[in-house]
């Protein structure tokens, strides 16, 4: 069929005054998702956040790792030899070869130099491992909150068992209360066969 002049015309422009993607009605949510700046800062600012904190574990491993280094004899002993070779070589060696002529400058600076970087990276370690000290300390704390939560609430059901078996009548007693019994009985038994028998003394 011919369609009337204007119609395809109204149709583009529906089309583009519709504020709904194509294909979707009125009825069908949108899954478009809202990008706005705000959103765009806070992802970017987490992610940030994200990547200081992973810096900072690596970070406080490798200030570790050298701090528990440092403190081994196989760091002392390496320690040793490149002082002895470097003072060695240094006052042994021709004077073209020399590097760090007496008295040692340069091996002063490194020696300097490392402890001064070794001194934070020493603290650095001691304080997360006070970190995990603390964080040990209130974990333990917890658990002996619950085992004396627990050790309260079984001396209470201990106690109320106690109760409960006092109030239960024991093989004894339940004995004793079944001789009474048949020694009534036989009493009323033998009362009644001397009232049925009036000639017995």
């Amino acid at each position: 069929m011919a369609e009337r002049p204007g119609t395809s015309a109204r149709r583009e422009g529906s089309r583009m005054d519709s504020p709904l993607p194509s294909g979707a009605s009125l009825g069908t949510p949108i899954s478009t998702p809202l990008r706005t700046p705000l959103g765009g800062r806070l992802s970017a600012r987490r992610r940030l956040g994200a990547g200081r904190r992973r810096d900072g574990d690596s970070f406080g491993v490798f200030a570790e790792s050298f701090a528990r280094f440092m403190g081994t004899a196989q760091f002392l002993l390496y320690m040793t030899l490149v002082v002895v070779v470097w003072i060695v070589w240094n006052r042994l060696a021709p004077d073209g070869a020399r590097f760090d002529a007496y008295p040692f400058i340069f091996l002063t600076l490194i020696l300097s130099l490392q402890a001064s970087y070794a001194a934070p990276l020493i603290l650095l370690a001691q304080n997360r491992q006070e970190m995990r000290d603390k964080v040990i300390a209130e974990q333990d704390r917890q658990a002996n909150a619950r085992a004396h939560a627990d050790m309260e609430f079984l001396a209470r059901e201990v106690a109320s068992l106690r109760m409960a078996l006092g109030e239960v009548a024991t093989r004894d007693f339940v004995r004793s209360e079944l001789r009474s019994l048949l020694a009534e009985l036989d009493d009323q038994r033998d009362a009644r066969r001397r009232g049925d028998d009036p000639d017995e003394p």
